[in-house]
C-alpha cells in the first residue's frame, strides 16, 4: 500500500453527500478515545492528518480520504461516551448504520478497541451487527505498548473472549511503537484487492 499521496476528501453528514462509487473503502470505528485517530495517523505516516484529540466526540461525520487510485479510508465518530447531546449522537448513529448497510463498496471495518479495558457490550454490539450483516469485520487491540508481554496477552484473550474472536482474525497495534502496523496493512490489502 502506497500512502505517499493521501488527501482529506470530505465530511460526510448526509447520505446524499456520499462521495460516487469508485474505489473500495475501509472504515474505522470505536470508541470515543480508543486510539483510532493515532491510528490512522501511523498507519499513514502522517503526524496530523487526522487531528488527535483528548476530547470525545471530536469527529462528527464520515471523513473521507483518499490514499492515491487505491481506496477510501472513512473515519467514523466515535461510539459510547461521547459527551455531546443525545440527538447528535442518535443522528451519528443512524448516519453511521445507514452507510454501513447500503455502502457497496466498503470492504471491510476496522473495529478499535483499547488492549487495557475488559470487553465492553459495545464493542461486542457492533462486531455482532457487522457479521449478522455479512460485513467483513477487523478487530485492532490499540496501545499494547501501554502494557507488560504477559498481561498484554492476557487482556488480548480475555478481549477475544469476550467479543467471539479468534486470536487469527485480529491485529495488536500500537501507534507510540508502530508494533502491528505492517500486520494491519496486509490484512488490510487482503479486504481491499481480492
Amino acid at each position: 500500500m502506497d500512502f505517499s499521496d493521501v488527501q482529506f476528501l470530505l465530511s460526510v453528514h448526509r447520505l446524499k453527500q456520499l462521495p460516487p462509487l469508485e474505489l473500495p473503502e475501509v472504515a474505522f470505528a470505536g470508541r470515543s478515545n480508543v486510539g483510532k485517530s493515532s491510528l490512522i495517523n501511523t498507519l499513514t505516516q502522517r503526524k496530523s492528518l487526522v487531528k488527535v484529540s483528548g476530547r470525545p466526540g471530536k469527529t462528527q461525520g464520515l471523513n473521507y480520504f483518499r490514499v492515491g487510485e487505491q481506496f477510501f479510508l472513512v473515519d467514523l465518530p466515535g461510539y459510547g461516551y461521547a459527551k455531546v447531546p443525545k440527538g447528535m449522537q442518535n443522528a451519528w448513529q443512524s448516519l453511521i448504520s445507514m452507510y454501513l448497510e447500503s455502502r457497496a463498496t466498503l470492504r471491510c471495518v476496522v473495529v478499535i478497541i483499547d488492549i487495557r479495558h475488559e470487553p465492553k457490550q459495545v464493542d461486542t454490539q457492533l462486531i455482532q451487527w457487522l457479521r449478522m450483516k455479512e460485513i467483513p469485520v477487523l478487530p485492532v487491540y490499540t496501545k499494547i505498548d501501554k502494557l507488560s508481554g504477559s498481561l498484554r496477552q492476557k487482556n488480548a484473550k480475555m478481549l477475544d473472549a469476550g467479543h467471539g474472536i479468534r486470536g487469527s482474525e485480529r491485529v495488536l497495534f500500537s501507534s507510540k511503537t508502530r508494533q502491528g502496523r505492517e500486520e494491519l496493512l496486509q490484512s488490510l490489502a487482503s479486504f481491499i484487492y481480492t
